[in-house]
């Protein structure tokens, strides 16, 4: 049997590895695919990107199903391309994945359904947007409507970056399309956490839970990224608060999105925020596996994972258990010099000394090229250490002894990812 894997970055490259174990399995195509997709033998890369020409490559191959990774594809309307032609993919449709492409959006769609969820406005008038802004107070988070690559959301710790935050958006254009409107809402303390389900239009398979570190070093200080590191379970998802999640969250937004006319079928992530009286509210919603998340997820599902898909787009999600491994999964991400400050994080750094796979650690590749002779570094995020153990802290310590023996030039990566897990055990 012949997958396609779209995407390019470390989320991508973990589903591709994970898919080439089924038994199954003949080629896993990866569009475009990245460094370390090219060096594993079961895996190939193709170079192409646009929805309806991996449509051709699709019906030419003769390829069986295609996953769908990144968020722009989505929004771009690749399903509903490939639906068109009756081609099997899984991802929602460019009208669903607007709850992650329009920040308005999904909002709305909360307060319509009545899924918890921070208050807010939406704003395109920069002078109305400041007297909001004036009125409310800070802290307070200021969030571009549309897609920014992990840079249009700013949480405002005083009025000064708020109003900073919304020039930037609105006034000079920074960010684009994406940030020609902007949602303000209230600030949420608590915990984070990454609640992410399968969904196949109606029924929806939970995932393992995991939480990330968005913060650039270590103590959660410095920028928010794309993502620094994440582990699988996550304590702070309690039985009880998976529970809850799924019957006041996940739940009605399936159900709502298919009485609203959209039937939602892909990824559905819920990003949280959990007060400390353990309530959760939705940050934000993504219609797509997480990045760093999915490493650490993939490393422990031991369910063949190409036998998921196929009950995912054949509507028979709940025909299905999952089998998780016992131990933890942790990854630390390593970036490149200049992340994520700069527009061009700083690329073409030789990477030497990834070791070779075991049953302890995987290294999957996000921002890495190789010419035949040399890997090298071509983005932001370059690469997903992940280590497996019986507690956090040996996952952890999995996962670090694999960073040490990494090098490249600028390379920037927290020594303490886990540590709220770890806090929470002790």
């Amino acid at each position: 049997m012949k997958i396609l894997v779209v995407g390019s970055g470390g989320r991508e490259h973990a589903m591709a590895w994970k898919i080439a174990q089924s038994s199954r399995m003949q080629t896993v195509f990866v569009a475009p695919g990245n460094g370390g997709t090219a060096l594993d033998q079961r895996l190939k890369n193709i170079n192409i990107t646009d929805p309806s020409a991996l449509a051709d490559f699709v019906e030419r191959e003769h390829v069986a199903l295609t996953v769908v990774g990144p968020e722009v594809p989505l929004a771009s309307g690749i399903v509903n391309i490939f639906r068109d032609r009756g081609l099997k993919i899984f991802g929602p449709t460019r009208e669903a994945a607007q709850l992650e492409s329009s920040k308005d959006f999904a909002k709305s769609f909360m307060r319509r359904h009545h899924i918890p969820t921070a208050e807010y406005q939406t704003f395109s008038d920069v002078d109305a947007a400041h007297q909001y802004i004036e009125l409310k107070g800070a802290p307070i988070v200021i969030k571009a409507d549309g897609l920014a690559a992990g840079k249009g959301v700013v949480v405002a710790m005083n009025l000064e970056d708020a109003q900073a935050a919304v020039d930037m958006m609105l006034s000079d254009n920074r960010l684009g399309d994406a940030g020609a409107r902007v949602v303000i809402e209230e600030f949420l303390a608590g915990e984070e956490a990454s609640f992410i389900v399968m969904v196949d239009g109606k029924n929806i398979l939970p995932l393992a839970t995991s939480q990330d570190h968005k913060r650039l070093k270590d103590d959660d200080q410095g920028p928010n990224t794309g993502g620094m590191g994440a582990y699988s379970p996550a304590p702070i998802v309690t039985p009880a608060l998976h529970a809850r999640v799924m019957r006041e969250i996940i739940t009605p937004t399936v159900q709502g999105m298919s009485k609203d006319g959209i039937p939602f079928s892909g990824f559905l992530y819920a990003g949280l925020m959990i007060d400390d009286h353990g309530n959760p509210k939705t940050l934000e919603f993504n219609c797509r596996m997480g990045d760093p998340e999915t490493q650490p997820i993939m490393a422990r599902l031991k369910t063949d994972l190409l036998v998921v898909m196929e009950h995912a787009v054949n509507g028979t999600l709940d025909t299905i258990e999952l089998e998780w491994d016992r131990r933890t999964a942790l990854g630390v991400v390593m970036a490149a010099a200049g992340y994520p400050d700069s527009d061009a994080p700083r690329k073409d750094d030789l990477i030497f000394g990834i070791p070779a796979e075991t049953t302890d650690s995987v290294t999957f590749h996000a921002g890495t090229t190789f010419t035949g002779e040399h890997l090298k570094t071509s983005g932001g995020r370059v690469l997903c250490v992940v280590g497996l153990g019986d507690s956090v802290k040996m996952a952890q310590k999995q996962a670090y002894n694999v960073v040490d023996e990494i090098h490249f030039s600028g390379a920037q990566f927290r020594r303490d990812i886990g540590w709220r897990a770890l806090k929470k055990h002790a």
